[in-house]
């Protein structure tokens, strides 16, 4: 993921960018990468995936977009890329990506704002920042867990105010797991009874039962990571082995 607190200064092969188009050529354009403050050329053949006969019906300057690059030379600082290789998906999810970035770098300012810090300290601590995180929306993630290397890089002020901010302003991540549960019970005396019993337990570890027709069952649980919301589901199976006078099998839906 490229980033506006920038721990490198050239993209990567394979890459997508934003760029804007400076100059459209016969043969090709110049561009800036906007994200890393750079150029690169736009092959001619690299616009589109059809015969251009005129460039100039296909770009213009002034025109942003998003790029994938195709060559990188480090030592003359040279990069080719490519829009024509860029897929509907890479490009939507790129401008989704800049977009969460920006509102990141935002609320980064907000809390530089709130905490006082000045121009010159600012410079040392994006210094440090970018030697942790590679994006703002990376260091605002770890400043709403309150991590300890966000106070490390920012310090105590800045760390509490990002915290805050990202407390007010990050909506956190949901995962979610799904488990078909086919549940009965042994004896036919109090079947239902017993059922019910197992199921209402389940619930109580935060695991929502979805009856489907007896003897299918849904079992959906989430949580602030995969790891969690498996563990839900672990311990509802744990909470229906114990119930010996029930048969179930469990599989991932």
């Amino acid at each position: 993921m490229t980033a506006l607190i920038l721990s490198k200064q050239l993209p990567e092969v394979g890459e997508t960018v934003l760029i804007r188009i400076n100059k459209v050529m016969p043969f090709g354009a110049y561009c800036s990468l906007v994200e890393y403050n750079i150029d690169a050329y736009l092959p001619i053949n690299e616009v589109n995936a059809g015969w251009i006969k005129n460039i100039h019906e296909f770009i213009r300057e002034g025109q942003s977009d998003v790029a994938k690059v195709i060559f990188v030379d480090k030592e003359k600082q040279a990069v080719d890329i490519s829009l024509k290789r860029v897929s509907t998906k890479e490009k939507k999810d790129k401008l989704n990506e800049y977009s969460l970035e920006k509102r990141a770098e935002q609320l980064f300012n907000q809390a530089v704002s709130a905490a006082g810090v000045q121009a010159a300290e600012l410079a040392q601590i994006k210094q440090k920042a970018a030697a942790k995180f590679s994006t703002y929306s990376e260091l605002l993630e770890a400043a709403y867990d309150n991590k300890p290397q966000v106070k490390e890089v920012l310090g105590s002020a800045l760390s509490s105010a990002l915290h805050e901010i990202a407390q007010k302003n990050i909506k956190p991540k949901v995962f979610k797991v799904s488990y078909k549960l086919e549940l009965s019970g042994k004896n036919r005396a109090g079947n239902i009874a017993k059922i019910k019993q197992a199921l209402g337990e389940v619930e109580k570890l935060g695991v929502n039962v979805i009856y489907e027709g007896a003897p299918h069952y849904l079992l959906r649980a989430d949580g602030g990571s995969y790891p969690e919301a498996e563990a839900k589901i672990k311990n509802a199976t744990g909470v229906l082995g114990k119930h010996s006078e029930l048969s179930f099998t469990i599989q991932k839906a």
